[in-house]
Parts: structure tokens; C-alpha cells; sequence
């Protein structure tokens, strides 16, 4: 096989990365291959300049001897508010990493990631509930939006690693913020890794092994979820009766993965649960999501991404409880459901302890008054004069049966007998202002 042009080393100045990139220039030398080392200037650290400067001199140094040439990524922007500083950095990082070897010409970016970081990264996504996923830790290899990346050293004892440092005499930099026990992973280093180690003293080897045995099973589950929505899709819209009708195992794999391709991110463990409970149930409804709003009509369910820059609708409640009267705050929906004690023509209290909240959705049928025939929400809207922007707010259901519709009212299907508490439902829309 004929060796690439160029390679990319990711380089931090850090001792892990230093070693990958000297073994890369002592590797390349020989087969002619020009080394491009990419160091990512986050601009968190007062130190940041400094550690760029290092990089700067180590590689006027390096080029004496070998093929190497330094790319610097300066990260202007900052982590939004509430969003985890280790999580804006590695994908901001890994973005900037993209960028410098495409301009470049490397296809291949070398990663200095080791044994014990797979064992950390396995930990810490267990952790988080990551799932089959998350056990498979980092892949050695990997390609991404144009890029291979690559973890030679990912089966490597970091004592090996720290040997090679020491027997080429190569110096490098100490990130202090690895000391600060605000990030996720220095707590588990510093805190809680030596007392596993004392308890378990091949649980780095042991861990890995985990990842490798949970990447085998996420190939595995890559191959059902392929299959199961070769017959679940049509035109990238998930067929909710297909769907339904597989096992709740097969259900839960094929919709993660249907999100993952729509979305481009993975689903979270909320949204998975909430679909698995109420996405067969009715075969209808909306749920929000990061970047926007999935939507089940007529037995399919739709990905709407939202515009740039829109702002996150809150989350429009599905299910809801109510056990008393008074004024229920319902934020996703944008009002209130009032419920009221009444001595008749309500519905009974016990009929609401479960409640389904969905949008309309087409074909509904309500029914005005006793001895009146059902007809469609549309006839009974126009009928009552009730303005379109009226007609917002949940259609409230119990045990499938519609009970109160905003606008119109209770069902008369579900007035229950004078003598038994009884409650009347009405709707507050939100004020404009």
C-alpha cells in the first residue's frame, strides 16, 4: 500500500501527544512523508499563548531533521451558557482539527489517546447512562466527514508512553487545568481511578476489553437497526405500524438510530422513553428536540428541523395527572387547564388521573350534547363560530376517549352522573403579554 503524502498529528504540547508526534517524524522520515502537526489554541487557559509558543519553538527545532510543519487554530467563540465547558472544547477542537488537515491535504489525523483514556471514557459514559455506545468507548479508527482518524497508541499502557518520553529526553508541557477538579475527568483521575486501581489492579485492561466487546455489539445493532428500517422508512419518515409491530427491543434500536440519521446527533435517553410510551399509543403527537420538532401524523413520524438561530420551544406536555381542582400550568402549550368542582354535567375526577395531551391531528370526532351525533372537530368549531386562534391548546384524552376539547368543551360521551365528584374542564390561553 502506498504511504499518504501527509499525515496529521493533533498536538496539544502535552506529554501523550509530544511522543505520538516524535514516533510519527522518526516513522515518516524514511517513507518521505511530510508530518503536519495541528495544535488547537482554545483560549480557556491564561497559559494558552504560552503553550502555542512551545509548539512554535519545538517545531523550528524538529524541522531541522525531520519533515514537519505547524498549523495553529485559534477558537474564538465561548461555551453558551449552561453548556459543559469539556463538551464545547472537544467538539470545537475536533471541528478545528477538520478544517486544518482538509486546507492541508491530509486525509489522516493521528489521535495520542491511550489505554487509560479509553478506560476513563468507558467509566464516565456508563456513568452518564451512554448505553451500548458509550461502553464501546473510542473507536481506533474512525471515519468522519472526509477525515480518518486513527489511535495508534489506544491498547497502550500510558507507563510505556512516559517511558518513551523519558528515553528521548522530549519535552513538553504540563496543562495545569488537568488538576481542576471541576471537569468530569479529572475528578475521576484524580479522585476516584487510584481507589480502582488499589481494588482492581487490571481494571484499565479490563475496561478496554469492555469497549471492544461493546463496539462488536453496537456493529451488531448497526446491522438490526439497517434491516429493520429498510421496511420502517419511506422517504426518511419513520412508519409508525411497521414500527409498532417489531419487538420493544428492535423498537428502541431502529428508532435511536432513525433519530441519530435525522438529527445528526444521538438521541437522548428522555425522548427515546417518551416515544416508546406514547408514539405507538395514539399514533400522533409532537416532540420537541435539540434543533427541532418531530412530528406523527397519520401514521408516519417526520423530523422538522428548525431554522438557524430559532429559539427552543419549550416541551409541549404529553401525558399529565390531575387529582384535584384548580389551575394547571401547561408551559409547553402555552396556557392553563382549569378544572373546577361541579355537582353534574362534568366529567368524573378518577377519569383524569391519566391524561393524554395531543394536538389535532384529523379525523377527530366530538360530541356536542346528549343525543347529539359526533361530528368532526371542524364541523363543531364552525358550528360554535369558534375563531381559529381559539383552537389551540390540547386535545385532552383518557384511556383513547376524547374528553375536553379547548373551544368546545367536555364530550358529552364522558359526563358522568350527578353524585360522584365531578369536575368542569375549561382552557386559559397564555396572555401576549
Amino acid at each position: 500500500m502506498k504511504p499518504p503524502r501527509r499525515i496529521a498529528v493533533a498536538w496539544s504540547g502535552g506529554r501523550d501527544s509530544t511522543a505520538l508526534l516524535h514516533a510519527t517524524l522518526v516513522a515518516a522520515l524514511p517513507l518521505g512523508v511530510e508530518v503536519i502537526a495541528l495544535h488547537v489554541h482554545h483560549g480557556l487557559s491564561a497559559h494558552a499563548d504560552a503553550w502555542a509558543d512551545f509548539c512554535e519553538r519545538q517545531t523550528a527545532r524538529w524541522s531541522r531533521r525531520w519533515p514537519i510543519r505547524l498549523c495553529v487554530a485559534r477558537l474564538e467563540g465561548r461555551p453558551e451558557r449552561g453548556e459543559s465547558v469539556e463538551g464545547w472544547a472537544r467538539k470545537e477542537r475536533y471541528r478545528a482539527l477538520r478544517r486544518l488537515a482538509m486546507e492541508e491535504g491530509a486525509d489522516t489525523v493521528l489521535l495520542a489517546h491511550h489505554r487509560l483514556d479509553q478506560a476513563e471514557t468507558v467509566l464516565i459514559q456508563a456513568l452518564r447512562g451512554g448505553g451500548v455506545a458509550g461502553l464501546a468507548g473510542m473507536p481506533r479508527q474512525a471515519e468522519r466527514d472526509g477525515i480518518r482518524w486513527l489511535r495508534p497508541w489506544l491498547e497502550h499502557d500510558p507507563n510505556a508512553i512516559a517511558a518513551y518520553v523519558r528515553a528521548h529526553r522530549l519535552k513538553h508541557i504540563e496543562d495545569d487545568s488537568n488538576a481542576d477538579p471541576r471537569f468530569a475527568r479529572n475528578r475521576l483521575r484524580l479522585q476516584v481511578w487510584p481507589a480502582i486501581v488499589q481494588a482492581f489492579p487490571q481494571a484499565a485492561t479490563t475496561l478496554a476489553d469492555t469497549a471492544a466487546w461493546a463496539q462488536q455489539a453496537c456493529a451488531c445493532l448497526d446491522e438490526f437497526a439497517a434491516e429493520d428500517l429498510s421496511r420502517m422508512t419511506d422517504r426518511h419518515e419513520l412508519l409508525i405500524a411497521p414500527w409498532a409491530a417489531a419487538s420493544e427491543a428492535r423498537r428502541a434500536n431502529a428508532l435511536r438510530h432513525w433519530l441519530r440519521a435525522r438529527t445528526g446527533v444521538p438521541a437522548p435517553s428522555s425522548l427515546v422513553v417518551r416515544l416508546m410510551a406514547e408514539l405507538g399509543r395514539s399514533g400522533q403527537g409532537t416532540w420537541e428536540g435539540e434543533g427541532g420538532r418531530l412530528r406523527a401524523y397519520r401514521g408516519r413520524l417526520r423530523w422538522i428541523a428548525r431554522a438557524p438561530g430559532a429559539p427552543m420551544p419549550p416541551l409541549r406536555e404529553a401525558i399529565f395527572a390531575v387529582r384535584r381542582a384548580g389551575r394547571h400550568v401547561l408551559p409547553g402549550w402555552g396556557g392553563a387547564l382549569l378544572v373546577e368542582r361541579v355537582r353534574e354535567g362534568g366529567v368524573p375526577l378518577a377519569w383524569l388521573a391519566a391524561l393524554e395531551l395531543r394536538e389535532r391531528s384529523g379525523g377527530e370526532q366530538f360530541q356536542a350534547g346528549f343525543g347529539r351525533p359526533p361530528r368532526s372537530l371542524k364541523k363543531q368549531f364552525q358550528a360554535q363560530a369558534v375563531p381559529a386562534w381559539e383552537r389551540d391548546g390540547p386535545l385532552v384524552y383518557s384511556g383513547g376517549h376524547l374528553v375536553f376539547v379547548p373551544g368546545l368543551g367536555l364530550d358529552a360521551r364522558v359526563i358522568g352522573l350527578p353524585g360522584q365528584p365531578l369536575v368542569q374542564l375549561s382552557w386559559e390561553r397564555k396572555s401576549a403579554g
